[in-house]
Formats: C-alpha cells, structure tokens, sequence
C-alpha cells in the first residue's frame, strides 16, 4: 500500500500530527520555536490566519511564556506579523513580493557566498552534499526534508560570510520567499538538487566566480519556475 500524500508531498500522517519538539540542549522557547516554524512550513497555518495563544499552547505542549518568546523571534525573522488586536498572524506573501524578494536575493546571496568560499568547513559541504542527494532520490518525495536541505544549503553562506548584516538581509529575504505557497514545490526537487550541488562543488573548490554563478542560476530559476507554476 503506498503512502497517502498531499499536494506538497507531505506524509498525511506527519501532516495531521503536530511536529516533535527536539529535546536536549533546547530551552522550552526553542521546542516552541521550532515545532511553530514546521507548522508553518507546512501551512497547517496558513498565510494571513491569527494565532490563538491558548489553543496553539495545548498543541505545542508548552506554557504561554515560551510560545510568546517564540513568536516574537519569528516575528524577528519575518515568519509573523501583528495584527490590529496586537495578536499575531502568520505573514502573507504574494507573488509580487515574491518575485522582488527574489530579485534582491539575486543581488546578495552571491556575495555572501563569494565571502564565505575559504570559511564553509569541507565536512559541513559534505554533510549538506548526502542530504541533497537523500532528498532527490526520496520516495515518496519529503516536502519538510527539501525545505531542511535547501535551509542547510544556504545557510553555510550565510553563516560563514562573516558579515551579519548581510546575513540578516538574507535571512529576512529567505523568510518571505518560503512563505509564498507554491502548490507544484515537488517539480522542483531534481532541479533544485542539481542546483544546490552545482552551489556545493563551488564551495568545495573554493571557487568564487564559479560559486558567484551557481547562486545566481539557482535564484533564477526559482523565479523563472515561480513565473510558470502560477502563470
């Protein structure tokens, strides 16, 4: 019997089941934190809908105290707004502020990558190089294991490009982009495992044109797919 997914590509029972919050070396904020976002991800809520403090609390297992200090790290991070009663909203992204978001991580994420080409450690490149290929060759495919390999991916650019800043730019950037809801994010995974691989072969060699290239061909892709699955 195969198993059911749904249009994402996200196994029916991890969709119904609130994610596990990790356990050791994380505060209660953390688990909160990071079992909110997969939510999130996963739009078990959804763009533009209020979050309840007291339900979303019982789901999570956690306090209030907790679950606030985590929503107001992902209101940091671009995840969540407030709204006209101070309660937060998920953020909604739509495809004009997408497609700008895209355009100006054209201009940065290269840079960051350029900067960062002699600080990625070799064993972090190759740790990210498995998971790629782990989500390419997934079957059935992994939505929340994509999404994890694409953080995984970029984010050794952002961590190691020594400049926070620019970091935070990117990171903002990356926010809204992740929230925009593409329905055919599947199509996406071949091509985005080859792109992340080229991105990662650049790193490795310590290539700064080549790696310039490699992340400017992979965010024009990302809008030129953007573009299509919508048009």
């Amino acid at each position: 019997m195969g198993v059911e997914t749904d249009k994402t590509g996200t196994n029916a029972a991890a969709r119904s089941a609130v994610p596990p919050l990790p356990r050791k070396g994380k505060t209660l904020s953390d688990k909160a934190y990071s079992a909110l976002a997969e939510l999130i991800r996963t739009r078990e809520i959804v763009g533009g809908e209020p979050l309840v403090e007291l339900h979303l609390a019982k789901r999570l297992g956690v306090s209030r105290t907790p679950l606030r200090q985590a929503m107001q790290r992902l209101e940091g991070e671009g995840l969540l707004r407030k709204g006209a009663n101070r309660s937060y909203l998920v953020r909604q992204v739509d495809l004009k502020e997408y497609l700008q978001s895209l355009r100006v991580r054209e201009m940065v994420e290269p840079e960051a990558a350029a900067l960062a080409i002699d600080n990625v450690p070799h064993d972090a490149i190759e740790a990210a190089r498995a998971n790629v290929i782990a989500v390419r060759d997934a079957d059935p495919y992994d939505m929340l294991a994509h999404w994890r390999s694409d953080d995984e991916v970029h984010e050794l650019f952002i961590r190691h490009c020594r400049n926070e800043v620019l970091s935070e730019i990117i990171v903002s950037l990356r926010s809204a982009t992740q929230l925009f809801e593409i329905e055919r994010l599947a199509e996406r995974v071949a091509r985005d495992s080859n792109e992340h691989e080229r991105i990662l072969n650049a790193l490795a060699d310590r290539d700064v044109r080549g790696v310039k290239q490699a992340v400017t061909t992979h965010i024009r892709s990302l809008f030129r797919f953007a573009v299509k699955a919508v048009g």
